[in-house]
């Protein structure tokens, strides 16, 4: 049996899989600054059914100012995606570019929680990089096609 972390990562996949699509669309009709308007909505109409938790105020101001941050960066990133796509961006390009963020928590992460990254991983980063090359080569600039 897989660990719950791996369905929840595969969920992941699917319901940002499908963001990709309607944020292109949302950005062909609407500002990228009026979807995160509404992103924010959407987040909200989905909290009474997802927080089961005990209030949001019970935590420390140490832990509230860091999820407060958590989604000040989560809002900048959204923003900044939604512009991309509304300045033009395929869709096609956009996703997997932005989608490669993690490289910096990898890069980061043994210096900032002392986890170690083994070679094959370090490997791995770079293919990523080497993908991010590649994905946003503009085939245009290349040979001519018939």
């Amino acid at each position: 049996m897989h660990a719950s972390w791996l369905w929840f990562s595969l969920l992941v996949l699917l319901f940002w899989g499908t963001l990709g699509i309607v944020q292109k669309v949302t950005t062909n009709i609407i500002s990228a600054e009026s979807a995160l308007i509404w992103s924010v909505i959407g987040f909200l109409v989905l909290q009474p059914l997802l927080y089961g938790g005990p209030s949001p105020l019970h935590y420390t101001s140490h832990a509230l100012a860091w999820a407060l941050l958590n989604g000040v960066f989560n809002g900048l990133g959204a923003w900044t995606l939604m512009a991309a796509m509304s300045a033009g961006g395929k869709a096609s390009l956009v996703m997997p570019i932005t989608a490669m963020y993690p490289l910096l928590v990898v890069l980061v992460a043994p210096a900032i929680f002392h986890e170690s990254i083994t070679r094959l991983q370090a490997a791995g980063v770079a293919c990523a990089m080497i993908s991010v090359i590649l994905i946003s080569s503009d085939a245009s600039h290349g040979h001519s096609q018939p």
